[in-house]
């Protein structure tokens, strides 16, 4: 894990695409802004967590073609929610 240390209005860059800046610091919170392509999905951990649960529950009941279509339809959702 790369540990970098980031004072408000600075940013990190992972890869040529993706830029992660800190917003704002108050107190114990840190509000950051991810700025990434459209298809490359940004969820907070535990909104991917239950993606990957839900995705594997899935695969157990159904084929991996018709689980995959799901998958995009949620995260298509998501995405369209979290604009």
């Amino acid at each position: 894990m790369l540990v970098l240390t980031r004072k408000s209005n600075q940013s990190i860059m992972i890869g040529d695409d993706i830029e992660v800046s800190v917003l704002s610091i108050m107190g114990e919170k840190v509000r950051i802004g991810i700025q990434a392509p459209r298809d490359i999905p940004v969820f907070r951990k535990e909104v991917y967590l239950e993606i990957q649960q839900e995705r594997n529950g899935a695969v157990e009941a159904t084929d991996s073609a018709t689980v995959r279509g799901e998958v995009d339809e949620a995260l298509r959702k998501l995405g369209t929610a979290a604009e």
